[in-house]
């Protein structure tokens, strides 16, 4: 059993912080669970532009308000606390925060912990030296 909380994550290698967003990482590849879960902050009035080619990625809200444009076709969806939504095909798009943004996210196949966006806003292709 993994049972891990906020607080000692906050400050670990597990926590990481851009300066639009931070993620603290409570699953990771090395716990083999086959998905990686994280809580995320999206910062209030930030636009980030995310593309996770190798991952598929889905989200739910548990705080804030703010906007996720499909870069594929155009459209946009308004994201608030209780909304989920999932990159099932991997699609290209951008976040604006209007506010703090509090966000859960599963990441399949999981995440290492150790990866970074690139200048497209993907990870890069998963590996098995990237453990």
């Amino acid at each position: 059993m993994i049972v891990r909380s906020l607080e000692e994550i906050k400050g670990s290698n597990d926590h990481v912080d851009d300066k639009n967003w931070e993620s603290r990482r409570f699953l990771l590849k090395k716990d083999g669970m086959g998905f990686s879960l994280h809580d995320t902050i999206i910062r209030a009035g930030t636009e980030s532009t995310f593309w996770y080619k190798y991952h598929q990625e889905a989200v739910y809200c548990i705080e804030g308000e703010g906007e996720i444009e499909d870069l594929t076709n155009g459209k946009l969806y308004p994201i608030q606390a209780g909304t989920m939504y999932a990159l099932d095909g991997h699609e290209k798009h951008r976040l604006r925060a209007k506010t703090d943004m509090r966000m859960v996210c599963v990441f399949n196949p999981p995440c290492t912990g150790r990866e970074t966006h690139d200048e497209e806003g993907a990870y890069p292709l998963p590996s098995e030296e990237m453990v």
